[in-house]
């Protein structure tokens, strides 16, 4: 179970109707809207389409926050081009002490995301 103040995430492939394994994603933060995003964590998707959380425990302040899914990479690593070369999803955070979980559905020519539990 994660612990309280993390990001998790979980990618299905729904072109095949399994975990998206392999696919790298970057969590950034924006410290100010006239600056560059910060990453903070790097990691990639495991045989159930799930990673670490992020950001590390104990690490999460409130702001404003982007999963980039790099999309591309793990689709032509299957032999499929794709539409979109990447996902990003921006999401705040107010409670830094609340768990959030942020799916990605994920096909060569689609995506949808939403705040999960």
């Amino acid at each position: 179970r994660a612990p309280s103040g993390s990001v998790t995430t979980h990618v299905l492939n729904t072109f095949t109707g399994r975990p998206a394994e392999g696919l790298a994603i970057h969590l950034s933060r924006l410290e100010d809207p006239q600056q560059p995003w910060i990453e903070m964590m790097k990691s990639s998707t495991d045989t159930d389409g799930r990673c670490p959380p992020f950001p590390a425990p104990g690490t999460a302040r409130p702001g404003t926050y982007k999963l980039h899914f790099d999309t591309g990479s793990y689709w032509q690593l299957l032999g499929y081009t794709s539409f979109y070369p990447y996902v990003e999803v921006v999401f705040t955070i107010t409670d830094p002490s609340q768990k959030l979980h942020i799916p990605l559905l994920l096909s060569p020519f689609s995506y949808t995301t939403y705040r999960g539990s």
